[in-house]
């Protein structure tokens, strides 16, 4: 699979963790930035990892920043993403499963890297079910957007 990775810098090391795994799995990664500890801003971040998703350059974005709540608010603003932020294995799988998530955030300064890694693999691993609810479900959430796109409400 191919997969956006970014980060800021309070989620590099982990994501350098996550590069190695994805690669090792045999994933291609499209490194997003950032590869350095000093200070940045996750929303620029967030923003590279959700275009490559949403233009197809990328099946799947991972982003990475202290507590993974910016990094998924920054995400959800780009149109067509679905971005989850998972500190568990259940959250990842259902968030796919259920709600077709295309971007798992996660928070650095939140988890460890061994759960870390439990929770990318489980998310990678889990296809949205395509069933009926789950559909017009998403759909809403589409038709939000198309509604209060431009909207300063």
């Amino acid at each position: 699979m191919k997969i956006a990775l970014g980060a800021d810098h309070g989620g590099v090391e982990l994501k350098q963790a996550l590069h190695a795994l994805l690669e090792k799995q045999g994933h291609m990664v499209l490194n997003k930035g950032t590869d350095s500890t000093e200070a940045v801003d996750y929303p620029d971040y967030a923003e590279r990892v959700a275009l490559a998703v949403v233009r197809g350059e990328a099946e799947r974005g991972i982003m990475v920043c202290g507590s993974g709540v910016g990094a998924c608010i920054a995400a959800n603003k780009i149109p067509g993403v679905r971005a989850a932020l998972c500190h568990d294995t259940f959250s990842a799988h259902q968030g796919v499963e259920d709600d077709d998530a295309n971007i798992l955030c996660l928070g650095a300064r939140v988890i460890g890297p061994n759960l870390a890694m439990d929770i990318v693999n489980v998310w990678l691993e889990a296809r949205f079910s395509r069933a009926e609810r789950h559909r017009r479900r998403v759909q809403k959430i589409v038709n939000l957007e198309k509604k209060y796109a431009g909207s300063s409400n």
